[in-house]
């Protein structure tokens, strides 16, 4: 799955918060994220992180 940063994984199960929108500050083996309702910050092994991603909302590909 391609995951960079700056993106915005929107999961299956919403933070205890309510949110279910986190924002990527980190990848590699492990995803660093921060919840957008809550502003908390939690690390996820990838293979648990991606199988909890329903989508990701990426902003605009048009850099040059």
């Amino acid at each position: 799955m391609d995951i960079r940063l700056g993106d915005i994984l929107l999961m299956k199960k919403p933070h205890p918060c309510g949110e279910k929108r986190w924002l990527v500050l980190r990848t590699g083996m492990d995803f660093r994220l921060r919840c957008l309702g809550c502003g908390r910050e939690v690390m996820l092994p990838r293979s648990r992180a991606e199988k909890n991603i329903r989508s990701v909302v990426r902003e605009s590909d048009g850099k040059s």
